[in-house]
């Protein structure tokens, strides 16, 4: 783990047990994801946040304008402005992500990635996720995605772990097979 991962997983360690006292994970992750979405999808916002070189103070000034315009709870507004104050706002999509790990864990959910080469009917997406949550033992939520260059066959993403059932997987596995007996 890199020095800023894990100083993102102190800092949402401290702000996750805030939010387990009060009982509002998902609230407040809704809280710091708004913030950092609206950091992610300005170029030059972010590249400001992030640069070593630009002041604190200044910083500290934007991440302030930013929290008077968006309604976050004040919990959030002051630890995203603890973020600011310690140098430390450029790691947000960090600490984001590891906080959505630990809600993750402590709400038994497990986020998995799905890629189908053809369109799932309801039926069959609801039996992929009955399966997914009987295999894993937590509540799944499930994102979908077409991939035609698959052929068929599904490849699923629970964690860090891939189940690769997809025909292309099958064929590049016989080709390999092939190759070596020749």
């Amino acid at each position: 783990m890199s020095g800023s991962s894990t100083i993102a997983k102190r800092y949402a360690r401290a702000f996750f047990d805030i939010a387990a006292e009060e009982n509002r994970y998902e609230e407040y992750y809704g809280e710091l994801l708004k913030f950092s979405s609206i950091v992610e999808e300005n170029a030059d916002l972010k590249e400001f946040l992030s640069n070593p070189v630009v002041n604190n103070d200044d910083k500290k000034d934007v991440v302030k304008t930013i929290l008077e315009k968006v309604s976050l709870s004040g919990i959030a507004a002051n630890f995203l402005s603890l973020l600011a104050d310690k140098q430390r706002i450029g790691i947000l999509p960090d600490v984001v992500r590891c906080y959505r790990e630990f809600m993750d864990e402590a709400l038994k959910k497990v986020r998995v990635h799905v890629k189908t080469a053809f369109t799932l009917s309801p039926e069959l997406s609801e039996g992929l996720m009955k399966g997914l949550e009987k295999m894993t033992g937590k509540q799944v939520e499930m994102t979908v995605e077409e991939d035609p260059s698959l052929l068929g066959g599904v490849v699923v993403k629970v964690g860090d772990t891939l189940y690769d059932g997809s025909i292309k997987s099958q064929l590049n596995n016989i080709r390999n097979l092939l190759g070596e007996g020749i």
